[in-house]
């Protein structure tokens, strides 16, 4: 795997953690966005992208997030502690859509993606500096039939 492209837009909260969201794309063929780049007390890291997980009323089957306390539905009171817990004891309250499988992969994702973002920060203390959009559309993709 090869990773062909990393795209950086900084966040200009200077108070929160969170430093810029990037895309990378694979083998110039696959596109995974939404990746968030962190300061953390060790130096930046990357984190996938993820939803918040959920569950279902018991009284009405309405969905809601783990954290809420009363249904969005039928406005019931939701249980306590219907979260459930990682290995570390820590709530589980997000599961990442993409993510790597092995350290290897990982640390090859983090590696790139740090050093974009530290160019990009770089690039962004020049006069006229104008931030990429990450939305601006990929390349035409033919429709499936």
């Amino acid at each position: 795997m090869e990773i062909t492209e990393v795209r950086v837009k900084l966040v200009s909260n200077k108070d929160d953690r969170l430093k810029a969201f990037c895309s990378i794309t694979i083998d110039n063929e696959f596109v995974v966005r939404d990746i968030k780049i962190i300061e953390g007390t060790g130096g930046y890291f990357v984190a996938m992208p993820s939803r918040k997980m959920s569950d279902h009323c018991e009284k009405c089957g309405g969905k809601n997030h783990l954290r809420a306390k009363f249904c969005n539905n039928c406005g019931s009171k939701l249980a306590e502690n219907r979260v459930r817990k990682d290995p570390k004891g820590r709530m589980k309250l997000h599961a990442d859509i993409a993510h790597p499988i092995n350290a290897q992969c990982r640390q090859s994702i983090q590696k790139k993606v740090t050093e974009a973002f530290e160019q990009e920060f770089e690039k962004s203390k020049e006069p006229g500096y104008e931030p990429i959009d990450l939305d601006e559309a990929d390349d035409e993709v033919p429709e499936i039939v």
